[in-house]
């Protein structure tokens, strides 16, 4: 009978439906359950988890990047930012982007933009006067970004820590700036920016559709979101190969260069838990975006979402 009828049961022992009724609230109160890698957490945990592992990572995040993808994670952001194409005056807002790579190789493309332009347009002057010819230039050469603008936004401490040491370390000053935000509510107005990108960095939000809803909000219209993250491997022999390589060396790599095995372990598992390509693209048509596609780069084990704000 107590099978057949559970509330039944509870009701002949009050202090065990008392008991299954305070748990039931804990669990609400907790929130939904979801992964944290292979483990199930609730969405509070969840999220206590990834900023510890961040926190923990965090000084040695390039050095493990190098060693884990054999410094080819570098490449990918280059790709990245090409396929962003910026132009002088662009404002780009970089989520999850604490340690500055996208960043500085988005200065870096601006500049030589400008650099270009200028070369062009001293070329269209032949009649100007050398006074006249150093002058233009030094006063285009004070606004190397033309106006460009690039906002990192990141939710941990320590990785903002990380890379604004970086940046002054490697000269970066000018158009940039640094703040604390978390993916899911971003602190910035509706309609703000050219370019929305994040890095390996949607994979560790904890609601992804609300992170998208957010680049969606705070994009111009005709603004571009661009997402460059691990996905599903398309190729049987390299998938094999790939998950060998995961679970076996990487969590080894974390231990002995950054003294952390479960961190690492985290990350591995959290690539195979993460929504594969045609997935991610209709969440991202969900939030609103418009010609959304997607590029695979080596064979799927990263690849490029591109939407538009129209």
């Amino acid at each position: 009978a107590a099978g057949l009828c559970p509330a039944r049961a509870l009701l002949a022992r009050p202090g065990a439906a008392l008991r299954a009724l305070c748990g039931s609230v804990r669990g609400l109160a907790a929130g939904p359950e979801m992964h944290f890698g292979f483990q199930t957490v609730t969405e509070a945990e969840r999220r206590e988890k990834i900023y510890q592992v961040f926190e923990s990572v965090a000084k040695k995040y390039d050095v493990m990047n190098d060693s884990m993808t054999l410094g080819i994670h570098r490449v990918w952001k280059d790709i990245l930012v090409r396929k962003m194409n910026p132009s002088p005056g662009t404002l780009l807002l970089d989520v999850a982007g604490g340690t500055g790579d996208i960043a500085f190789r988005f200065i870096n493309y601006v500049r030589s933009v400008r650099e270009r332009q200028l070369q062009r347009k001293l070329r269209h002057h032949q009649n100007l006067s050398w006074q006249e010819i150093a002058e233009s230039y030094q006063e285009d050469k004070s606004k190397s970004l033309g106006d460009s603008q690039v906002v990192v936004c990141d939710i941990n401490k320590e990785m903002l820590k990380v890379g604004k040491q970086k940046a002054q370390h490697l000269g970066y000053t000018e158009g940039l700036s640094w703040v604390l935000g978390n993916a899911e509510e971003l602190p910035f107005d509706d309609d703000k920016f050219d370019v929305y990108t994040i890095a390996f960095g949607i994979r560790n939000v904890t609601r992804i559709d609300l992170a998208l809803q957010e680049a969606y909000r705070v994009l111009k219209p005709g603004g571009r979101f661009l997402c460059l993250e691990f996905s599903h491997v398309s190729n049987p022999l390299l998938s094999s190969l790939y998950d060998l390589y995961s679970f076996q060396v990487i969590p080894v790599l974390g231990e002995v260069i950054a003294g952390d095995w479960k961190s690492y372990q985290y990350l591995v598992e959290s690539i195979r838990r993460f929504p594969p390509q045609e997935e991610l693209k209709a969440m991202i048509e969900d939030a609103g975006f418009l010609k959304v596609d997607y590029q695979n780069l080596n064979s799927g084990i990263v690849a490029i979402h591109s939407g538009f704000k129209l």
